[in-house]
Parts: structure tokens; C-alpha cells; sequence
């Protein structure tokens, strides 16, 4: 990975969050119950937020390219994204109650990506 890359990867998450919004709150309104909505809907939330993180991360790295604690937030974050949305969207669509519980484990990622961002803050010289 390589900030240019993490930057790249946000962009197109970012973009991916807002086109799934849309698809959500147009082409799936008639076709899913109120619950199913919402969880698409939080999947969606959260990517563009993490996005967002991934974006900084991105920006972050660029002015300090040896902090390697930056690149192990943005993979965090990447994984995160892709497993706590991506069961989101899967159970909404879907219905399999099993992807439920993989959610958790995307939250986590996610927690983890705030958690390597705060030691890459840490690890800053003057």
C-alpha cells in the first residue's frame, strides 16, 4: 500500500457510498422492509464515514511517509470497510441472518483502524 493508493481506494469507497445511498434510497425503497433499509442504509453511513478516515489516512501519509503506522490504520480501515458494509448490504439484500454476525468482526476492524491512527498521531516527531 502506498499513500497514493490509500487515497485512490477512499476516493472510490467514497463513491461507492454515495452511489449506494442512492441505489438505497431510490431502487430499494419499494423493495425492502423498513429494517432491511435501515441496514443498508447504516452500511452506507459507515462507509462514506470510514471513507472519509481512509481519506485523512491517505493525506496524512503524504507528509509523513515513514510512519508505518499509517499504513497499517488504512489496511485496517479497508478491511473494516469491506466486512462491517458488505455484511450490512449482504443481510439487507439477502436476509441470511448468519452475515449478522460477521458484522461485528468489521466493527472491530474499523476500531482497530482509529486505534493504529491514534499511535500513528503518537508516533509523530517534531
Amino acid at each position: 500500500m502506498t499513500p497514493r493508493l490509500c487515497l485512490a481506494i477512499a476516493s472510490i469507497l467514497g463513491g461507492l457510498s454515495v452511489a449506494g445511498g442512492a441505489f438505497g434510497a431510490h431502487a430499494l425503497k419499494a423493495q425492502l422492509t423498513e429494517k432491511a433499509l435501515a441496514t443498508f442504509e447504516l452500511g452506507t453511513r459507515y462507509q462514506m464515514y470510514h471513507s472519509l478516515a481512509l481519506l485523512l489516512v491517505g493525506l496524512l501519509w503524504l507528509q509523513v511517509p515513514k510512519n508505518s503506522w499509517l499504513g497499517y490504520a488504512s489496511w485496517a480501515f479497508i478491511v473494516g470497510i469491506v466486512i462491517f458494509s458488505g455484511s450490512l448490504y449482504g443481510l439487507s439484500l439477502s436476509g441470511v441472518k448468519v452475515l449478522g454476525a460477521v458484522t461485528p468482526v468489521g466493527g472491530l476492524a474499523l476500531i482497530i483502524g482509529w486505534a493504529l491512527l491514534a499511535t500513528a498521531a503518537f508516533s509523530l516527531t517534531n
